[in-house]
Order: C-alpha cells, then structure tokens, then sequence
C-alpha cells in the first residue's frame, strides 16, 4: 500500500485533484466528507459540538447549521481549536478503518484540507500539495462559493500559509492557471505514485 497525503489551502482546487486521482483509480480518503459523516444526527460528535457551542448551532432539523458555526469558528483560533479537538480524532479513527479496508496494493489518497496545519505529514509515505497564489484562491472563492471578500480571507488566515504548505510536499501540483493545465499535471503525478507504488511492492515494504 502507498500512502498519500494530498492536501492544499481553501481554494486551491484540492478536491478538482482529488477526483480526477479518483478517476485513475487511486482509494481517496476525504477527510471533509469523514468529518460531515461523524457530527451527523445523532452521533456522539454532534453531541459534543452542541455541548460546546450551544443549540444555536443546529438548524430547526436538528441538523448542524454549518455556516453558522463556520461563522463562529473561524473568527476565533481558540474556537477553532475546541471544534478541532471533538472532529479529529473522530475523522482519524474513521480515515483509518477506510484504509485497512483498501487493500495491500493500493494507493490510498487521503485527502487532508488541514494536513500541515495538524503536522501529519510524516503519516504518509508522500506528501502531494496543491498550490495557488492567496490571489487566485481569494478570487476563487468568491466567485465560485460566493462568499465575502471577509469571510474568504478569515479562512484562508486560518489556514497554514502557502510557504508552509509547499515544505512539507514531495510533489506539488501548480493550479494558479485553467482547468484545462490541471489534468496532464495530475497525470503526471499519478504515474509517479503508481511507479512508487510498484517499487514498493517489488521490494516487500
């Protein structure tokens, strides 16, 4: 099994990367997804958002209100990290469960917004970080995700910087530019993971 940590700031084109990696044949991992899966409705983790942010971050369905909290979390680092502590190590033990089940030959994409800012770079045998300019992802995420210029930047600061990031990659991926360049970059890398991969097998790590 080779093990990838694929990550890159809000905006950047992560997930375009991760469904294309998808595509190839790679087990993606999202840790996004993970992390929606365990404050679901009934679940120990929305329990313990609610405990710690009170019921007004719940919509009339008893839902998680998501921008709500977004709102709330990301204007606030102390905040945020109380949020971290109950979503974490939920969407960990759930990562893990996912890759055990993938197989000994696998290539196993863990798709990790939050990769660096957690230091989990050494989990991975590689490490592939999408990169865009601040400018190219603030645009991005107001044109796209339609939202204010405040709001994007406050998420973006909560991030890791872009130079922290690009120190912890193997491989990086440069998607300042059109959809259309993403793709054969992409490509590119999927040989290189595949190409690993095989050495791996072949040698009986």
């Amino acid at each position: 099994m080779l093990k990838v940590g694929l990550t890159g700031g809000i905006g950047a084109g992560k997930s375009e990367v991760s469904r294309l990696l998808a595509g190839y044949g790679a087990v993606v991992v999202d840790a996004d997804r993970i992390a929606r899966e365990v404050v679901e409705p009934g679940t120990p983790g929305l329990d313990a958002v609610v405990a710690a942010f009170g019921e007004s971050v719940l919509t009339a369905d008893g839902t998680l209100d998501r921008p709500r909290l977004g709102s709330v979390v990301f204007a606030d680092p102390e905040k945020l990290r109380t949020l971290n502590a109950i979503v974490h190590p939920l969407v960990g033990a759930r990562s893990a469960e996912l890759e055990a089940a993938a197989g000994a030959d696998a290539i196993v994409v863990h798709d990790v917004p939050l990769l660096t800012e957690n230091g989990l770079a050494p989990l991975y045998d590689l490490v592939v970080v999408v990169d865009a300019s601040p400018q190219t992802q603030l645009s991005r995420l107001v044109a796209l995700r339609a939202m204010a210029q405040e709001e994007a930047r406050a998420r973006m600061a909560a991030q890791a910087t872009r130079e922290q990031r690009l120190a912890v990659a193997t491989l990086v991926i440069d998607n300042d530019g059109p959809l259309e360049a993403l793709e054969p970059q992409v490509r590119k890398v999927w040989e290189e993971l595949t190409a690993r991969a095989a050495e791996r097998s072949a040698s009986g790590a």
